[in-house]
């Protein structure tokens, strides 16, 4: 009976012992199974361009000519023949105001001509009837037929017929003068447009009252704005700190939030040579290098300022990563790529850098999610979650 005793004694610690290191296997292996924190960050389509950028800045895109079209004379607008995004030409009438009256006066002015014209034809006849006369006077004097008496009122005659000749044509000249006046008068009542462009807004409709200073009531100064597009520039704000890094002529990368897939070249054009105070900033304008029918006035841009021209092999989009996401796993470059809360290790062909990016020619598509910086201890199926949650 002792040898059971012994045993069954002995048999209680090593049940214990057993259950222990089950125990703490079985917390071993969950510790295991754990997720991991990790950080990361998603694939994304940079430009390589990034790489040569020495300053970012925004700004406006504005049309450097622009105009509101408005008319010198007063009336009411009974005729409008444009819209928001016509195209227009240089002198093209595009608004017309009511000119029945100074269309009349000039017809007024017309006729006044007309009459000036045909006493000058007048007054000439009587100039030639007058040296007829006169002529005839001298040759009879000659021969003693005729007095001096009446000699003299033949030149009479003709000297008053001479000069009514120069009071004719100067009324003339004043009839003229008053033509040119009442055709201005009428044109005034056109609205032409000033260049070649694009009508951005309208201002005022048919049966509005039309006047240049726009002091009546319920009165409109401009019909319509407009601008030319071949004129479009980007205004941006550079701190006056980096003014140093901005050159005439320096290449430019252009970005429009309403286009932002695409990337336009730009060149610095000028800087506007006044700083804001209230913002420390300098106006820097950029010319478009190519017009795009897309750009609008007013669009928000993102420019970047370059160290070079950058040729258009490097102005197509690629697949980048931040560089803390790639690691080397045995000789070859690879990231870890979240997928339902676990990392898959895939391997990359990483390329030319592009600022804090790298290129990857190929792994991951662009949207999906990375670790950065992974451990040693990370492998591939190893459960992670973000960290701080």
């Amino acid at each position: 009976m002792r040898p059971r005793g012994r045993l069954r004694r002995l048999m209680v610690p090593a049940l214990i012992v057993g259950a222990a290191a089950i125990v703490m296997l079985f917390a071993y292996h969950r510790l295991l199974r754990a997720p991991i924190e990790v950080e990361t960050a998603s694939v994304t389509m940079a430009y390589p361009a990034q790489a040569y950028t020495e300053l970012n800045a925004t700004g406006y895109v504005v049309a450097q000519r622009k105009a509101a079209v408005a008319s010198k004379a007063t009336g009411r607008l009974v005729w409008l023949g444009v819209e928001e995004g016509s195209r227009v030409k240089e002198g093209e009438i595009i608004a017309r105001l009511e000119n029945l009256d100074v269309k009349a006066t000039r017809e007024q002015a017309a006729a006044n001509l007309q009459l000036a014209k045909a006493n000058l034809e007048q007054g000439f006849a009587e100039l030639r009837d007058a040296e007829t006369a006169l002529k005839r006077s001298e040759d009879l004097l000659a021969q003693g037929f005729v007095s001096r008496a009446s000699h003299d009122i033949a030149v009479a005659r003709h000297d008053k017929a001479k000069a009514n000749i120069s009071s004719l044509q100067a009324g003339i000249a004043a009839a003229q003068a008053n033509l040119r006046g009442t055709e201005v008068a009428v044109e005034q009542t056109l609205i032409r447009a000033p260049f070649d462009g694009v009508v951005l807004t309208k201002a005022a409709n048919v049966g509005d009252v039309v006047t240049p200073f726009s002091s009546a009531l319920e009165a409109k100064g401009a019909v319509v704005t407009m601008a030319d597009m071949s004129t479009l520039e980007v205004e941006a704000d550079v701190s006056e700190s980096n003014l140093s890094k901005v050159r005439i002529g320096q290449p430019v990368e252009i970005q429009l939030d309403a286009l932002p897939d695409l990337r336009f070249r730009g060149v610095v054009a000028r800087t506007v040579p006044t700083v804001d105070r209230s913002k420390a900033t300098v106006m820097t304008k950029i010319r478009f290098v190519e017009a795009d029918p897309r750009i609008l006035p007013e669009m928000s841009s993102k420019v970047a300022f370059l160290s070079r021209e950058v040729g258009d092999a490097e102005r197509v989009a690629r697949a980048a990563v931040n560089a803390a996401a790639l690691t080397t796993r045995a000789g070859r470059t690879v990231v870890f790529v979240v997928r339902d809360d676990k990392v898959a290790e895939v391997q990359v062909d990483a390329g030319a850098r592009m600022g804090e990016l790298i290129e990857i020619r190929s792994g991951p598509k662009p949207g999906e999610k990375v670790v950065l910086r992974p451990g040693e201890k990370l492998h591939d199926g190893a459960a992670v979650k973000p960290a701080g949650k």
